[in-house]
């Protein structure tokens, strides 16, 4: 039986409480319910008691001694980080595309001439089903020493119903033998595969008729996504493949508003997606539709930045009352990162976001996009024992010291994970 795990005297211990029946909206993103000296009492893979260390150590007089102390003196402790929106399962590499953008080739025009997510498609197929968990199980052994502690993975390098079921299935035993909790996301919609260039309509018969159906038999996926954009799927075209995942108890997510405004924030509202992602160009009246509905915006200063385009505006859609996240979009094309809090600088110096939106972003928000805010995103008594613990005194000082890995001790369903910067 583990020991219990006491985390003492730290210097902020941000607790997102208050916030798992619904998102943060609002100035509400800029409450982060924060306590000086605070104290955390772990045990059997739940948070146990919250508060001030002196309270603590009151509670726990008699049972001090039973725990292992992690003395948290000059540090910010936090919920897990949580990463509602990652590639995590593909295999290959792209750096070659890297330097054909810097020389001036769109991602879009890339993608046309077969590469981007059709080269990534070719590496995924090729790759067996252990080749695919050794590469994927290194990304998260990464992901973890970066404080996260739950990922949503999307497959869609597949694009043949056995591919994509193999991609699933990794992410399926990743997640029972890994640390990290992982939420799946189907998304055989990712592109049109280049066999069915010339009749892209037979293709999304094949994701409606036959791989959402099979995905939804197997139990292999929570999710739904399609990647909504000119060149890619049509707005009506997009609707029916969510609409079929709908059918088969496929909750909807969308890749909308990428490259152009292209009414993906507004189908994404009309459908009731649980989220809408990138947004770079959402449209006014999409950002307005979002915000009435409820749909999270899950946002991607890491892939902007990697594309040279300018970022969603995170400060625009927060002042609208939508809920934001954000995210890594950790891919092999347009965001091979895994660090969260590169991201959340980002978020600060890309979007206009404070340093309080982007943790309410990065925990309890990501929480709600992945349908998880009943037992993850935030540090309260019965949630999971998922937090992290930053070498740092603050939340601000975690924005500004920008580009840095400050995680100093990650503990995961009560279980110290990292330590020390690094893995136990």
């Amino acid at each position: 039986m583990t020991k219990p795990v006491w985390i003492r005297h730290a210097s902020q211990l941000a607790t997102l409480a208050g916030g798992s029946a619904a998102p943060a909206r609002g100035e509400g993103m800029n409450q982060l319910s924060i306590i000086e000296n605070g104290s955390v009492w772990l045990e059997d893979g739940v948070i146990q008691r919250v508060g001030t260390d002196a309270d603590l150590a009151e509670a726990y007089s008699e049972r001090g001694h039973e725990a292992e102390i992690i003395d948290a003196a000059g540090k910010l402790v936090t919920p897990g980080l949580i990463d509602p929106h990652t590639h995590l399962v593909h295999a290959g590499s792209r750096q070659n595309e890297f330097n054909m953008r810097l020389n001036g080739a769109t991602y879009m025009e890339i993608m046309n001439n077969g590469g981007g997510i059709h080269s990534t498609t070719a590496a995924t197929r090729a790759a067996s089903h252990e080749e695919l968990f050794t590469q994927s199980k290194r990304r998260l052994d990464q992901f973890l020493l970066h404080g996260v502690t739950t990922v949503e993975a999307k497959s869609g390098y597949g694009m043949t119903l056995s591919d994509e079921i193999k991609q699933l299935e990794v992410a399926k035993k990743l997640h029972e033998e890994h640390p990290i909790d992982i939420v799946s996301t189907f998304m055989g919609a990712h592109a049109v595969p280049r066999e069915y260039r010339e009749d892209p309509e037979a293709f999304i018969d094949l994701v409606v008729n036959e791989m959402i159906p099979e995905v939804a038999r197997r139990k292999l996926a929570e999710f739904n996504d399609v990647f909504c954009e000119r060149g890619v799927f049509t707005p009506e075209q997009s609707r029916r493949i969510l609409e079929a995942g709908i059918a088969h108890g496929l909750l909807p997510k969308i890749h909308a508003d990428e490259i152009e405004p292209y009414e993906g924030a507004e189908m994404a509202a009309t459908i009731g997606a649980v989220s809408a992602d990138h947004l770079l160009r959402a449209s006014d009246r999409g950002i307005q539709m979002m915000a009435k509905a409820g749909v999270i915006a899950v946002l991607l200063p890491g892939t902007a930045f990697f594309l040279m385009a300018e970022s969603a505006n995170g400060r625009k859609m927060i002042d609208a009352g939508v809920a934001v996240a954000i995210s890594t979009d950790c891919n092999p094309g347009s965001s091979p990162t895994v660090s969260l809090s590169l991201i959340m600088n980002l978020g600060c110096l890309k979007m206009g976001m404070t340093p309080a939106e982007v943790l309410s972003a990065a925990t309890i928000n990501a929480a709600h996009a992945i349908r998880r805010a009943h037992e993850i995103g935030s540090i309260e008594i019965g949630k999971k024992a998922d937090v992290t613990i930053f070498d740092v005194p603050d939340f601000m000082t975690l924005q500004y010291r920008y580009g840095i890995n400050h995680v100093d001790t990650v503990v995961k369903n009560g279980t110290i994970v990292v330590r020390g910067g690094r893995l136990t």
